[in-house]
């Protein structure tokens, strides 16, 4: 008897043949805006879905609709068939039985559904391949006592355990495994999840629960395999109307959620369809800027126009400096690089951002992963615009009048901020006088100030290849306190005289004013040395100096660490192909050592001078090596000693009370003082020894010192890692740039491993490993060529040219 069924809101109605044809029931539809007739013409069933207002036509009129439930409907059509096809093949009533035990509720055992049925031969079957994928298969054979041998969709035989079986097609005793894509189409061409709605409906009435076969019967009209297959895809993938509350091997219980839980996974279901149909669009405008040239891609602010592009930009970006600051964000850059097809690592997310033209080819990811403050706030701005505009020198009635002394400003050609300068004369007696000035930003900036705390947070400036990022706002920096050629300026100077040894015979600190003679870079000072030109006596007064105090520095202890240092300024950084200036110093350079003993004769007398006066300053400290120097001198000198030397070097100390020794530079004690506006440790120095000198108390206690640099120095450490991987970055881009075929001079410092060396290369000042020859010893220059350099992977591999 061929039978069609009509599932309603609050009744259902079987119609067998003998019934009116459906044009003569009339319904007031509910929910759904026409009727929908769905055909299952494989199946054998052709019938209409609707939902029933309240009322129908039968054969003479208008009657009320019965109660009677689908489910009930079910059974006895199911009872009626058993007892007519009673006489059947055993294939049907097996059918008829299973299908007589009717639905359980909620109430009973779900024990009575489940059922065991032992693996065999020629079942058609179901199973999870991994986490993503579930397959149908046929069994083949048992493999072993757990195993079974299984024939696969994808033709593929493997060996399956028990527990990874999920479903049992019933009804089938031998399938032929070369049927399986068909089966799966049709099964395909079956499903429809919306008739879910209308089983939930009844069985949540009714309070009963139902398995993939009992739930083929509703929807379908019968358990056959192909109509249980599909009533169990659509159970075991909906995530809204019912759930799973039992399973027992490969057989599932389900039972209807509650109309809140319904309604509840509905709005879910809509915010998902509409969170996916955000990413597609997302993932389409990803696409189109990919494929655009590079002059051509849309501006970065443009990613952040609207608010949902902005926070999945933003997500991306959060991935790709591994800062996401919640899983949300994780998730969101996760399933960007998915939808592109992409793995989810940062180093994908890098790369995405960078094709679309969002980050530059040569971004700098550790300047966005260290958080690093590269703007000064507006506040900041106006605060440091006021005090040039209303400057006040609260020591111009106690500054000594030195500018009639001839001054030397010598600093890298690039420079912004002039913190220090030099002059020298000879005393009549022979000694060596020099004056030590250092720029004067406390006569414009209080302790405490907006700008100060400004200052405070950044603890440096940072000079990077690709910009300068200065503590101070940069016209308070460049104009109202940096040194200036020509110019008078404000200053406070450390004057030292020199015994013949080098040590200190005499000094003096002072507040000034001075005016600038020469602002010249390392290489101009070295050539005036160089040409011994008797106009510049002073430069060749102070060089003189400088060799006393290396001299009785080395006798007091003191490691000589210098080696080669590489600078590099890029001209044009968001370019592709920016324009790299490469600059090798040595730093054994006359003009460098006459500096750099010059700053440390500073620090030596103010922490003399911290100390005569109790002084609470930064003191910074080094303990003295148990190797003695003498140790090194085998090895030649240069890099390669300084190499071995700082390997043995012990950790830097810091006290704020007293000095400490600094074994590293051979001194009693040592403060920075002559980078005021460009280290916050050297300003605090300043503002100390400024209130000394004005005769005031010093504006920070020891103690105070000692929190502020605990702050202080953790910025500086950022500071200091952004600039060293930056550098690294640059100088490797530069090498990679080179010809396949150059040759590089590479000094052996020091061997790692069996053949392994430290590597010094001469032309780019940098260190890298590399393998080279038997027989080559430690001072031995080799050459060597670039057989890989990956900037953003900070790796270079060399071989060595024999």
């Amino acid at each position: 008897m061929a039978m069609a069924v009509r599932a309603v809101n609050t009744c259902s109605i079987f119609r067998s043949t003998a019934s009116p044809p459906l044009f003569s029931f009339r319904c007031r539809l509910h929910h759904f805006g026409h009727l929908r007739c769905r055909s299952y013409s494989n199946l054998g069933l052709h019938f209409p879905i609707c939902r029933l207002y309240g009322y129908f036509l039968s054969h003479g009129g208008v009657r009320s609709c019965s109660s009677h439930s689908l489910v009930e409907s079910v059974m006895e059509e199911l009872h009626a068939r058993k007892r007519i096809s009673a006489s059947t093949n055993s294939k049907t009533n097996k059918l008829a039985l299973t299908c007589g035990m009717g639905l359980t509720s909620s109430g009973q055992l779900l024990e009575d559904k489940l059922k065991n049925q032992v693996l065999q031969k020629g079942l058609l079957l179901e199973f999870k391949k991994d986490s993503e994928r579930v397959l149908l298969a046929v069994a083949q054979k048992a493999d072993g006592k757990k195993n079974w041998m299984v024939f696969d969709q994808n033709g593929v035989t493997s060996s399956i355990k028990r527990q990874q079986v999920t479903f049992i097609v019933p009804g089938i005793d031998n399938f032929d495994h070369t049927e399986i894509s068909d089966f799966i189409q049709k099964a395909q061409d079956n499903l429809d999840p919306t008739l879910l709605e209308f089983a939930w409906n009844e069985l949540l009435e009714t309070n009963k629960s139902v398995t993939a076969e009992e739930l083929a019967v509703m929807i379908f009209g019968c358990a056959e395999p192909l109509e249980s297959y599909c009533a169990h895809l659509l159970l075991s993938k909906d995530e809204i109307y019912f759930t799973m509350l039992e399973k027992k091997g490969c057989y599932s219980v389900y039972g209807p959620r509650s109309t809140v839980q319904v309604e509840e996974l509905l709005r879910w279901k809509l915010a998902k369809e509409a969170a996916e149909k955000e990413l597609q669009e997302f993932v389409q405008l990803l696409t189109s800027a990919k494929s655009m040239p590079s002059d051509s891609k849309p501006p970065k602010s443009s990613w952040k126009a609207e608010e949902k592009i902005q926070h999945k930009i933003e997500a991306l970006e959060a991935y790709a400096i591994d800062a996401c600051t919640n899983d949300d964000q994780k998730k969101t850059a996760g399933m960007i690089l998915r939808a592109m097809g992409l793995a989810k690592t940062a180093s994908s997310a890098v790369n995405l951002l960078i094709d679309i033209g969002y980050f530059p080819v040569h971004v700098n990811l550790d300047l966005l992963k260290l958080n690093i403050r590269v703007d000064h706030p507006d506040e900041v701005i106006v605060a440091a615009e006021n005090l040039l505009s209303q400057p006040f020198d609260p020591d111009a009635v106690d500054r000594k009048d030195l500018t009639h002394l001839k001054v030397y400003a010598i600093d890298v050609d690039e420079a912004d901020e002039i913190d220090d300068a030099l002059s020298g004369t000879r005393l009549l007696d022979g000694r060596i006088k020099v004056w030590i000035h250092v720029a004067d930003p406390t006569s414009l900036v209080q302790p405490g100030s907006i700008v100060d705390r400004e200052a405070m947070k950044r603890g440096t400036s940072i000079f990077l290849p690709t910009a300068t990022y200065p503590m101070f706002p940069e016209k308070l920096a460049m104009e109202g306190m940096s040194l200036k050629q020509g110019e008078v300026c404000n200053a406070v100077t450390v004057s030292v005289v020199l015994h013949s040894d080098g040590s200190i015979a005499e000094y003096s600190v002072d507040n000034s004013t001075i005016k600038p003679t020469y602002m010249l870079t390392y290489e101009s000072a070295s050539e005036l040395l160089h040409l011994n030109l008797e106009e510049e006596a002073e430069l060749k007064i102070l060089s003189e100096a400088a060799a006393l105090r290396l001299r009785w520095r080395r006798s007091q202890g003191a490691f000589d660490t210098s080696t080669l240092e590489t600078r590099i300024k890029v001209a044009n950084p968001d370019d592709p192909g920016p324009l790299i200036n490469l600059y090798v110093e040595d730093q054994a350079d006359p003009a460098m050592r006459l500096v750099t003993e010059m700053m440390i004769l500073c620090g030596e007398a103010i922490a003399t001078y911290g100390s005569c006066n109790n002084i609470p300053l930064p003191y910074r400290g080094q303990p003295q090596s148990n190797v003695h120097t003498s140790a090194f001198a085998h090895l030649p000198e240069g890099p390669v000693r300084s190499s071995a030397i700082v390997k043995i070097l012990r950790g830097a100390e810091m006290d704020f009370r007293k000095p400490i020794r600094h074994g590293v530079l051979g001194l009693p004690g040592y403060v920075q003082f002559t980078s005021p506006i460009r280290r916050y440790m050297d300003l605090l120095a300043h503002y100390q020894v400024k209130a000394f000198l004005r005769r005031d108390s010093p504006p920070f206690s020891a103690g105070q010192l000692e929190g502020i640099a605990s702050v202080v120095n953790m910025h500086v450490r950022l500071a200091k890692r952004l600039c060293s991987s930056s550098l690294r970055y640059w100088i490797l881009e530069f090498i990679r740039r080179q010809p396949k075929e150059k040759k590089f001079r590479a000094l052996v410092l020091r061997f790692i491993k069996d053949r392994i060396a430290a590597l010094l290369l001469m032309e780019v000042g940098f260190q890298a490993s590399g393998w080279v020859s038997v027989g080559t010893q430690i001072g031995d220059e080799v050459e060597v060529k670039v057989e890989e350099a990956h900037p953003r992977d900070d790796a270079l591999s060399l071989k060595e040219v024999t």
